[in-house]
């Protein structure tokens, strides 16, 4: 027997063996993955979601601050000690007084609506964040489940591959063919193992992102994502640009903004009404037996018009103020609009992208591959035809399942951009795996 050939297969056996480590009972993944579950755990346990939503909470604890009244003044004098003669009841010993301001002038609710406000601002910056790490999320599961798919695709090469070299080293141990195509095949095999290490480490580091993302030990395998395998849909670029302006978080941070920033401009109006300040005192005269000697009521106020060059700069800062906050509203609505033309332009780029490969490029491959498989097996096909023709094949189905994990990835971006589920991940056909139609 030929030393070469025994040799190349004992390889062959060997690299596979590596291929394929047995798996400890310990590393087992979960059985599914589903993309429901994981953007559940993710909402609930995200680290940097929660960071946000604690901020927001913080930041609505200053409405009722705002709202609230100045603080009571109290305030007691006693006699520490006379130096001169008195006539009885001439002088007070102990006086007790108790003020309070009252905001007739509404300044305390400006306030707390200035408050809201804000607060609605940091709401938006928590839906940010929210759509962000969704989005990410998203990506990376689908990210994932290509990382699966590729490996599926993978040891499918193999065993075509393995059906070629098998046909081939029999058709040269019969003086069909040459040593070289041997060689060859045997050589296309071998990348093909190697290239395994590749999508497997590919696949680790799809689920260390997943893994982080969910805030969950990223040692802990996930296992195989499932039920994900939407299919392409087109968008009304009309409906699309109704949910940026209603729902994006920035256009909404920027309708906030400028309502404070007119209340703010309000607020400032009113600095020239005083708020009067009531208070009570009592007081008790040296002789007296009484605990009351005597009551009185007061009413002070402050006096802005004195000082109206402070209060109509502060008019003047708050209602550029208003004018600046207009302005960002329009830019963020302008933004808004400009980015979702870019983002469907790209959405609208991938859907080509799969339609194309799905309907036209993967099946008219998958035909050249069956007929030159049938032509060499009969030797109307040579080996070198085979052979391009299961690599061309296999490009192709790696090329049409990146494009769809890319559109989908598009489509998750898009939900971020606009702000909206827009109901793509979550009303497709359950599927145990995803498939290159």
């Amino acid at each position: 027997m030929n030393p070469i050939p025994f040799f190349l297969c004992s390889l062959f056996i060997l690299l596979t063996a590596r291929a394929e480590p047995p798996k400890k009972s310990g590393d087992s993944p979960a059985a599914t993955l589903s993309l429901s579950a994981v953007t559940e755990s993710v909402l609930a346990n995200n680290p940097a979601i929660q960071e946000a939503r604690a901020k927001w909470e913080a930041m609505k604890q200053r409405v009722p601050q705002a709202a609230a009244w100045e603080d009571l003044k109290f305030s007691a004098e006693a006699r520490v000690g006379r130096f001169v003669m008195m006539q009885p009841n001439g002088m007070m010993d102990q006086m007790v007084s108790v003020e309070q301001m009252i905001p007739i002038s509404g300044k305390n609710k400006s306030r707390a609506r200035i408050a809201a406000a804000e607060a609605l601002v940091s709401l938006e910056e928590v839906r940010r964040k929210e759509l962000d790490v969704l989005a990410k999320t998203k990506a990376s599961f689908h990210r994932l489940a290509n990382a699966y798919a590729l490996l599926d695709l993978n040891r499918a090469q193999e065993n075509s591959l393995s059906q070629t070299v098998e046909i081939t080293r029999s058709k040269f141990e019969v003086g069909g063919k040459s040593q070289a195509d041997v060689l060859t095949a045997e050589n296309e095999l071998t990348k093909i193992l190697d290239a395994r290490r590749d999508l497997e480490q590919k696949l680790s580091e799809a689920e260390t992102q997943l893994g982080v993302l969910m805030n969950r030990d990223p040692f802990k395998p996930l296992g195989k994502p499932s039920g994900a395998l939407p299919d392409t849909a087109h968008f009304s670029t009309e409906r699309l640009k109704s949910l940026v302006l209603t729902n994006r978080p920035e256009v909404r941070a920027a309708d906030a903004a400028l309502v404070a920033a007119k209340e703010k401009f309000g607020l400032a109006k009113k600095e020239w009404l005083p708020d009067p300040a009531l208070s009570v005192q009592a007081k008790r005269y040296n002789e007296a037996s009484e605990a009351v000697s005597e009551l009185a009521v007061g009413i002070s106020i402050t006096v802005p018009w004195l000082n109206g060059k402070k209060y109509r700069a502060e008019e003047n800062e708050m209602a550029r103020g208003v004018e600046a906050a207009q302005k960002m509203q329009d830019a963020t609505r302008t933004e808004a609009l400009g980015m979702l033309r870019d983002q469907l332009r790209k959405v609208e780029t991938f859907h080509q992208h799969v339609e194309l490969f799905r309907d036209r490029l993967v099946p008219t491959a998958r035909q050249t591959v069956e007929a030159n498989r049938a032509g060499y097996g009969t030797d109307k096909t040579g080996f070198l035809d085979l052979i391009v023709s299961q690599r061309n094949q296999w490009e192709l189905e790696s090329t049409s399942l990146q494009h769809l994990t890319d559109y989908e990835a598009a489509v998750a971006e898009l939900e971020a951009l606009v702000g909206a589920d827009l109901h793509f991940f979550s009303t497709h056909k359950e599927t145990s795996k995803r498939k290159s139609k």
